[in-house]
């Protein structure tokens, strides 16, 4: 599998083997455990260890649930504390033969687990929903997720903004049936389906309709409700359906706000065949749209229409705070809404909001003509910071882009005019209606070719390549320096999506005429990016020639074949070939073979 469903597999498998619930996946013609997390192999992968950790003899039961397609739920007997594990059996196929997952969960066993199972929950839940939005120059996007204040309501609860092209963005928000892991796992699989219709035929009655057949084929899927909505941000039209989810919210300029009409709709799967259809709104500039699942109105001892008031209020006290629509700010809306709708009490459902704020006034492109002095310098940063701001990036990318056009325009100021009179460069960046930023640095001065030495123009190279998408250089009359970065909102604390340190070991040879990157051991998401800046450095920012040996991998990760594409791509835009030593018949090899990169890279 690749694309989007592939990477939530990824993410659901590593946040499966850290649960605290111990999980098999049996498979075979007895059923036998093929694969186990963390917790469940410390009982053990014998059929006598699951039996014994989940209280009662699985045996039949497995081979019932594998063959009759239908999930089951049991408890089992009571072990020596008094509390009898939860065996949850779910129906699966495994390489087109019928499989069992077995999910086996105790009480808590002391008083700090169930604030630990929170935390899992959590952590599933964060590594599932998308970990960057689509920052539009027309509109700005923002999404939250909060989890039910009981561990036992939590789970399942997702959003996501997908680019479409064309200034088009589809809107979604969902709710899987059940809680914890199992629901995680629902959403996983629904988002990944949303995704694959929507980038195939983006319209609200195809991906609807798609996503009720998915779901009436997968017995945790079926039940769900989603809203679905395509946003085109320059217009601000909005083409929507639903099954079995509320309206969104519209909150306007002048603080009037409605739900929009929706023509009711069964939850995905649960009536084949049902009707699905779309309307169309308008989202005027300056006003704001609120999508949320059906915990934002759930209110212990509350009514349903109490609820939607309550939203209603907490989004306009969020959107009247002084400066909330300003720059960056506007990408903190839906915390601002989360937060509020938290500090009403005790909350029985999760809650995920994802809104959309179309801006009142557009953004201009940015237009600089200054002379190519070092002097010159700090007001390239302040006028190019002021406007990468108003965008609404956030200030970890945001410095990112200023640090790579300072590099290019330091290069301008030291080198362009050498010799000579001190001429003019020009910094223009403009921003496409997908979220496309494009900064260039241009002078006139004599073109000289990059210097291979690292303490010259290869480290600013290397700088520029670290922190932006794309780098393109032009040599006639002048230089030119085009700088791209697809625009991203991410959050600014990002620490509990990220993984655990590595235990790839990259490092660079530089014994011989050329440098060669060593990688050892397994190079999953955090080795890849080890990789990445080691070929940066030691090719001077791509300017220089450089191999990559893995013949002491063990695991090549699908972000590491992204890794070693980028660089191939640098390589042939500078004039040379990467070369990589990958054994022949070794698993590595093969994945560098099957994703096609023998026609871009050597392979020895």
């Amino acid at each position: 599998m690749s694309g989007p469903a592939a990477v939530d597999d990824a993410a659901l498998v590593a946040a499966m083997e850290a649960a605290p619930a111990a999980i098999w996946c049996l498979a075979g013609p007895d059923l036998e455990p093929i694969w186990a997390n963390a917790r469940a192999r410390g009982v053990g992968t014998a059929p006598g260890d699951v039996a014994a950790a989940a209280g009662i003899g699985v045996g039949e039961l497995t081979g019932a649930v594998a063959r009759g397609g239908d999930a089951e739920t049991v408890h089992g007997e009571p072990g020596p504390d008094g509390r009898s594990p939860t065996v949850v059996l779910q129906p699966l196929q495994v390489q087109g033969r019928p499989g069992v997952l077995l999910v086996v969960q105790g009480a808590p066993a002391e008083p700090g687990a169930a604030s630990a199972a929170g935390d899992v929950v959590d952590q599933v839940q964060l590594s599932l929903l998308p970990p960057a939005l689509p920052l539009l120059p027309d509109v700005r996007l923002s999404g939250g997720y909060h989890r039910a204040s009981s561990v036992q309501a939590a789970g399942g609860d997702w959003y996501d903004a997908v680019p479409l092209g064309r200034g088009r963005v589809a809107l979604v928000v969902g709710d899987a049936v059940g809680h914890g892991v199992p629901a995680a796992g629902a959403m996983s699989r629904l988002r990944g389906a949303m995704r694959s219709v929507a980038l195939r035929d983006p319209s609200p009655t195809a991906v609807v309709s798609a996503l009720d057949a998915f779901a009436g084929q997968m017995d945790d899927v079926e039940g769900a409700s989603v809203f679905y909505g395509v946003l085109e941000a320059a217009t601000g039209r909005l083409t929507y359906a639903a099954a079995g989810h509320p309206a969104p919210l519209l909150v306007r300029a002048d603080g009037s706000a409605d739900f929009l009409p929706l023509t009711p709709r069964p939850p995905l799967g649960s009536l084949p065949g049902a009707p699905t259809v779309a309307a169309d709104a308008q989202l005027p500039q300056g006003a704001t749209l609120v999508l949320f699942s059906d915990g934002a109105v759930a209110t212990s001892g509350s009514s349903s229409a109490e609820g939607l008031d309550r939203l209603a209020a907490v989004s306009r006290t969020a959107l009247a705070a002084p400066g909330a629509l300003d720059g960056d700010a506007s990408g903190e809306l839906a915390a601002a809404i989360l937060t509020g709708l938290v500090d009403a009490g005790e909350r029985p459902d999760d809650i995920a909001v994802l809104v959309a704020h179309r801006r009142a006034e557009g953004t201009e492109p940015l237009d600089l003509d200054l002379p190519a002095v070092p002097a010159a310098l700090p007001s390239v940063r302040r006028h190019l910071g002021a406007w990468l701001s108003g965008l609404g990036m956030g200030e970890q990318d945001r410095v990112g882009v200023m640090v790579a056009v300072g590099e290019a325009a330091a290069n301008a100021a030291e080198h362009a005019y050498r010799g000579t009179e001190p001429g003019r460069m020009q910094v223009t960046a403009a921003v496409d209606v997908d979220g496309q930023l494009t900064v260039t640095v241009r002078d006139q001065g004599r073109w000289r070719p990059p210097d291979r030495d690292p303490g010259d123009r290869g480290r600013g190279l290397l700088i520029m390549r670290q922190l932006v998408d794309g780098v393109v250089l032009q040599g006639e009359r002048g230089t030119t320096v085009t700088l791209s970065v697809r625009l991203r909102r991410r959050p600014e604390d990002d620490d509990r999506r990220r993984g655990s340190t590595s235990a790839a070991d990259v490092v660079v040879d530089r014994s011989a005429e050329r440098p060669v990157v060593r990688a050892a051991g397994p190079v999953d998401t955090s080795g890849a990016e080890q990789m990445r800046i080691r070929l940066l450095e030691a090719s001077h920012g791509g300017t220089g020639r450089v191999e990559l040996d893995l013949a002491a991998v063990t695991l090549f990760s699908s972000a590491a074949v992204r890794v070693v594409l980028a660089v191939a791509r640098i390589a042939g835009d500078e004039g040379w070939r990467l070369v990589v030593h990958a054994p022949a018949g070794g698993v590595t090899r093969h994945v560098l073979e099957i994703s096609g990169l023998d026609g871009l890279v050597e392979l020895r």
